[in-house]
């Protein structure tokens, strides 16, 4: 199983590579969750904000695959703890790559190798636009997107 995405940003990968890793880019396009991580290859990440377990919630977490500034960011990621008990053996890849076309950027994400009967497969497949969506969004104007919520 793969959910692939790519979009195109009016934007330079600096920009965008911003938006994805820093704290205001994260807050602001990943549902208020920030990522913990030495960005050294093979040590943890984890995406943590508010949710079920308070301020503090650890919504995904993995081992970091590969940090390259402005090009590529990849991780095995498993939904937090509060969200299933078996969220352990539950895991998936994300990869995302950043590549000048032009005067813009294009993002590409790759969500590959679920684990079998993985449950965060059918809501990954449509949170994934809302979250390109407001990357986009944020990147091109400094605003979000309002999904209502």
């Amino acid at each position: 199983m793969e959910l692939k995405y790519e979009f195109y940003i009016d934007a330079q990968p600096e920009d965008v590579w911003n938006t994805l890793v820093s704290p205001e880019g994260t807050r602001k396009t990943f549902f208020g969750s920030v990522i913990r991580s030495t960005f050294k290859a093979g040590d943890a990440l984890e995406y943590v904000g508010p949710g079920n377990d308070g301020d503090e919630t650890v919504h995904v977490y993995g081992t970091l695959l590969a940090y390259e500034p402005h090009q590529t960011l990849s991780f095995i990621e498993h939904p937090g703890p509060s969200y299933f008990p078996n969220h352990a053996e539950l895991e998936s890849r994300v990869t995302f790559t950043l590549e000048t076309v032009g005067q813009c950027t294009k993002l590409t994400l790759v969500n590959d190798q679920w684990s079998a009967n993985h449950p965060s497969y059918s809501n990954a497949q449509s949170h994934w636009w809302m979250i390109l969506s407001n990357i986009k969004t944020f990147t091109e104007t400094g605003r979000t997107l309002d999904f209502g919520w």
